[in-house]
């Protein structure tokens, strides 16, 4: 870190005073929280079956998905627990109207924007679509939403539940307007600067992510493995936040779980198949012995 930033590393201490929620026997799924993904892409066309599979494996009771309709049939037989709802698609794939989502969102328990899709004018369309009827719970945004914001500043930050976000460096610059390389240079400072100009959480991906709050609080992490750098290892993380957040974590306390338990799922598939190789879809399943363990 530079600047003189404190950052508190994602530890066993920090676990251990952020506890997981408890459900107890008896709890039904809708105690567990409702997730709503909406995204997905014809050029992506897998990716929020993964997004999907990590917020159940994270915990969440249900979860419902939002795709382009040519991907909706596909994506409920590849995730036969989650519910699908089909919206128009463009000429690119891409999310043509999410308003029909508007009246569904609002008491989901954690809303997803982004993951999978490719184009930042589509995930500036499901935005101003839907960010308007968004609930009480942090928005979670990921992929081309996260550019999206770069025009959409006020509503981002007047949400009244907050947002994440999760960028890689390029997409942090392409948000911000800076260079990637200064963004990794003073990733503690400008993840503070900007966490609090939107009122939302973000977690700068990387090699070491860090997780900054907008009260000005930073965590890092640096255990995942260079394992993790693979295509759809974001989706995966946006799941895991997904299901932390519908089950009763605020944001702040999802993000930083939901790293932890993405780097440690990349570090116990790294001890036992090799430092790359291993596959974005075989993390999720590491999740549920690791929240066992902590």
């Amino acid at each position: 870190m530079s600047g003189g930033t404190d950052a508190r590393p994602l530890d066993p201490a920090w676990l251990r005073c952020h506890p997981l929620p408890d459900h107890p026997e008896g709890t039904d799924k809708n105690s567990r929280g409702r997730v709503m993904l909406v995204g997905g892409s014809t050029l992506v066309p897998g990716g929020l079956i993964l997004t999907a599979t990590a917020a159940f494996r994270a915990g969440a009771g249900k979860v419902q998905v939002a795709l382009p309709e040519p991907l909706a049939i596909p994506t409920g037989i590849a995730v036969p627990e989650a519910g699908v709802l089909a919206l128009p698609a463009d000429e690119g794939g891409e999310i043509a109207d999410a308003a029909p989502l508007a009246s569904k969102i609002g008491d989901c328990g954690c809303l997803v924007l982004g993951p999978a899709m490719a184009s930042a004018d589509a995930g500036g369309r499901v935005m101003d679509a839907l960010l308007p009827a968004a609930g009480s719970g942090p928005v979670v945004m990921d992929a081309a939403c996260i550019e999206a914001v770069a025009s959409r500043l006020d509503a981002v930050a007047a949400l009244s539940g907050g947002a994440v976000l999760t960028p890689h460096a390029g997409e942090m610059a392409r948000l911000t307007g800076l260079d990637a390389d200064e963004i990794e240079a003073r990733r503690a400072e400008v993840g503070v600067e900007w966490a609090a100009r939107l009122r939302a959480v973000i977690a700068i991906k990387g090699s070491t992510t860090l997780i900054a709050s907008p009260d000005g609080e930073v965590a890092v992490y640096a255990g995942g493995g260079v394992g993790l750098a693979t295509g759809g290892s974001g989706d995966v993380l946006a799941g895991l936040i997904a299901g932390l957040v519908a089950r009763g974590l605020p944001g702040w306390e999802a993000a930083c779980w939901g790293v932890w338990l993405h780097g440690e799922a990349g570090r116990r598939m790294a001890e036992r198949m090799g430092p790359v190789g291993f596959l974005a879809r075989e993390l999720a399943a590491e999740v549920p012995g690791l929240m066992r363990g902590a």
